[in-house]
């Protein structure tokens, strides 16, 4: 049942921007699926789904995890423009400021580029804060991060 609901979520994802949990719900519902919300929470964050910008304006849900590491290094950078607005550091903690509703994919970004200077990440709606080993490290991460966003 998980596993088809799971395949559902993704299909659906892939054919029309869906920007809610509710919007998710509703859809699986008509399609004869009974999930709560905390099981499509669940859903999400097993599959991975982040919100993206979607061309008609807004944010939809997308699957980053899928794909070649070199497509998903690409997408990954893509997120990261696509929602930076600036960064400052406190010692070993980088704040990175985003685009409102983007920090949640911004973050997931970061996470799944495997910087190994990161701790992990929290997010609000467009507040990054990212636990970095030292200080030192957290300067090297800020340079990684403008040359990555110099190159687009």
């Amino acid at each position: 049942m998980r596993h088809d609901r799971q395949d559902r979520i993704l299909k659906l994802i892939s054919e029309k921007p869906i920007g809610t949990q509710e919007e998710l719900s509703d859809l699986l519902t008509k399609e004869g699926f009974n999930a709560t919300q905390a099981t499509i929470s669940r859903d999400i964050r097993q599959l991975g789904l982040t919100k993206v910008p979607c061309e008609t304006g807004g944010f939809k849900y997308a699957a980053l995890g899928k794909g070649s590491a070199e497509d998903m290094s690409e997408k990954f950078i893509r997120v990261l423009h696509d929602g930076f607005v600036s960064m400052d550091m406190a010692q070993n903690i980088l704040v990175i400021k985003t685009v409102s509703g983007m920090a949640m994919a911004v973050a997931a970004a970061i996470d799944s580029m495997k910087f190994e200077e990161v701790v992990g990440c929290i997010a609000g709606d467009d507040t990054i804060m990212v636990a970095v080993r030292t200080a030192p490290d957290t300067r090297r991460l800020m340079e990684r991060i403008r040359i990555m966003l110099q190159d687009r």
